[in-house]
């Protein structure tokens, strides 16, 4: 290769990949995203990661918050470091701007070059429900058909997409406390599925064998005596407390799996609090999934059990999804790429 050819090269190398909420939903079709996330799940059960505890900057007036999620996913596989950063402002529900906002940044492991500045809410989006459709993989019968989701927004719409990629869902019931959102829910997905709106939690998760609990409720809105033999539970909407979408008696009767189980013991209040009323025991939390999908943890054992995937939502997650996004688009020229280099001055 020529001086020249070479100094190309290295100018392309250099380049960072910029992409937003279009382009991501472009590249990032649910089916891919859960292969990234199993093989996520995997390296981070190997301890090929650095994960720490997220950590929150509140404003003073306690409307909004920056949400840091920093951490290093290594393995052959990735071998990259970062973290997604993200506002946080509630109140924006009601306006134009979306309540969650921000960037996952990618960085390289042998010179730190910034590869990619990705948008975080897509990637948010469809890498938390894939993420539950790992989970309902290895947890949920087989035959698994009735679906009940609580909760009408984006997580509901992605977390439909993302079980019927993994089971033969025939029937969906939805409840929001909205009733107007359920109602547009089921008039957005009934073109090829049987799907329903419920008045009540209780009613909707009659009979259900997968529940998607996608809420952003403080207090429970599942109550344990509901919940029908040999269910899977993949609970979503709460991620740090003060929250929690289960009551203490719906995680006593079943058998708890999770992504990290660092972030489940110091930010999960549907574990905490049943913890702190002595209503369990060493045999309801398992272990996280990767171990499971390892072998190193027992799986459901009959198909009577209740099992629980809490989801926390973790920084490896993203960086692995950003780094699928990076290699997808630099394969295939996608993208749009800017010098953002780091490179001296006399390079």
């Amino acid at each position: 290769m020529s001086l020249t050819a070479r100094e190309g090269h290295r100018k392309l190398n250099n380049k960072t990949l910029f992409t937003g909420h279009r382009e991501v939903r472009e590249l990032l079709p649910m089916g891919e995203c859960i292969n990234v996330i199993e093989e996520m799940f995997k390296v981070l059960a190997r301890g090929e990661a650095i994960l720490p505890l997220r950590s929150i900057v509140s404003t003073p007036d306690k409307k909004g918050a920056l949400v840091q999620m920093p951490a290093h996913l290594g393995s052959s596989t990735f071998n990259v470091i970062g973290g997604k950063f993200i506002s946080v402002f509630p109140e924006n529900l009601s306006t134009e701007y979306e309540s969650h906002q921000g960037c996952i940044l990618l960085f390289e492991c042998v010179n730190g070059r910034l590869l990619a500045v990705i948008d975080a809410s897509s990637v948010t989006a469809i890498r938390t429900a894939a993420a539950s459709a790992v989970a309902t993989k290895v947890l949920a019968r087989n035959d698994a058909a009735n679906l009940a989701i609580l909760g009408s927004g984006t997580q509901a719409s992605m977390h439909l997409t993302a079980m019927r990629e993994i089971r033969p869902i025939k029937r969906v019931r939805i409840w929001s406390r909205n009733k107007v959102h359920a109602e547009n829910f089921v008039a957005r997905h009934s073109h090829d599925l049987e799907i329903k709106s419920s008045d009540s939690p209780k009613e909707a998760v009659e009979d259900a064998d997968i529940i998607c609990t996608t809420t952003a409720t403080r207090d429970p809105i599942l109550n344990g005596e509901w919940i029908p033999s040999g269910c899977h539970i993949n609970a979503v909407g709460a991620s740090r407390p003060p929250s929690r979408e289960l009551d203490s008696q719906a995680v006593a009767k079943s058998r708890l799996y999770t992504d990290r189980m660092e972030s489940l013991l110091n930010e999960a209040d549907d574990y905490r609090i049943p913890k702190s009323e002595g209503m369990l025991t060493d045999i309801n939390l398992v272990g996280e999934i990767g171990q499971l999908l390892l072998g190193q943890i027992p799986g459901r054992t009959n198909d009577r059990e209740i099992t629980i995937f809490k989801s926390l939502g973790i920084a490896t997650e993203d960086l692995a999804v950003a780094n699928h996004i990076y290699k997808k688009c630099g394969a295939s020229k996608l993208g749009i790429w800017l010098d953002f280099s780091g490179m001296r001055a006399d390079s």
